[in-house]
């Protein structure tokens, strides 16, 4: 007698497997944690390195700024810090010379680079070389770049470089960073001189990407170089101009290296003191941790505040 063979019936696309398979199952969690390992490695090392050096010491000046500290002892004392630092006369010549040095910056480190790069933008040959000369001034350590400046740009005698341009002009010399009027002034040029050239290759990067028929459009209209920069750059551009407006704006308020280089610190007349310089002299001269702790704080309002104010304008505007 023939025994038949009953065929098993194929199991079809899609149908879930057996419960009594031995084969272990892999979860959907432990297989996006497998296939992400290297990204959550990465992502990681940056969380911590954001936590170690720019967080944790965040929370903790705001914690120092309500306390005091003395003889190793501890105790909080409230918004003492804050009330001791703004009764201070120099917090507010501080504050003043810091808005005086971010509006100067602005007139002249903000305004200068765009126009460097529209002008590099219109060449046809050297852009390369051109790039590398705008470019170089930030390559050099900032300490060296503002001792040139100090001992050899800014010599009050008539050897120094300004003042020997100056006379050769017939034009009355200054004692620059010895004069309490032309201190702020002499500092935004070196700063601009130093930081501009980032600035330039952006704006350069951002002038490449307006479409060469916007211009052509431009010219047949009869429109001339600084009609199409105002109708055609500036608004193909705004975006990038009130990013890096915010930026310099955040940065020129931390002013601190030109003034304890160039101006030895305040300066003549307190002329060059800045609320970084005075979070330093707090700090570091006066032993006085908790109350450049509280003053640390109100720049970082400050700031917040003014970063608050750029977004909102840029939210309106998209």
């Amino acid at each position: 007698m023939a025994i038949t063979t009953v065929p098993e019936t194929p199991r079809k696309p899609g149908r879930p497997p057996s419960p009594y398979s031995t084969r272990p199952q892999r979860t959907s969690l432990g297989r996006k944690v497998r296939d992400n390992l290297t990204g959550h490695a990465f992502l990681i090392g940056a969380v911590l390195c954001f936590v170690v050096f720019s967080w944790y010491p965040m929370i903790r000046g705001i914690v120092m700024s309500f306390q005091r500290t003395r003889r190793g002892e501890t105790t909080w004392v409230g918004w003492d810090n804050y009330s001791r630092i703004i009764a201070d006369p120099s917090f507010w010549t501080a504050w003043q010379n810091t808005f005086y040095f971010t509006v100067l910056a602005l007139a002249l480190g903000y305004v200068v680079p765009f126009f460097v790069a529209v002008l590099l933008n219109e060449f046809r040959h050297g852009k390369g070389y051109l790039r590398i000369l705008v470019y170089l001034p930030v390559m050099l350590p900032p300490a060296s770049a503002l001792f040139l400046f100090k001992f050899y740009a800014y010599d009050p005698s008539e050897a120094g470089l300004f003042n020997a341009i100056l006379k050769a002009l017939h034009l009355p010399t200054s004692q620059w960073m010895q004069s309490p009027e032309m201190t702020m002034p002499a500092m935004v040029v070196a700063s601009t001189w130093m930081n501009m050239g980032g600035a330039v290759l952006i704006y350069l990067a951002s002038l490449q990407n307006i479409p060469g028929e916007l211009y052509e459009a431009a010219e047949l209209d009869g429109a001339g170089i600084w009609r199409r920069i105002v109708h055609v750059t500036i608004p193909q551009t705004r975006l990038i101009l009130a990013l890096l407006a915010m930026l310099q704006i955040v940065a020129t308020m931390q002013l601190f290296i030109e003034p304890l280089i160039l101006a030895n610190g305040a300066g003549a007349e307190d002329s060059a003191t800045s609320v970084a310089y005075l979070i330093y002299q707090h700090g570091f001269f006066q032993n006085d941790l908790n109350g450049a702790a509280a003053l640390g704080v109100i720049m970082l309002v400050v700031l917040a505040g003014f970063s608050a104010v750029y977004v909102r304008l840029t939210a309106k505007q998209d």
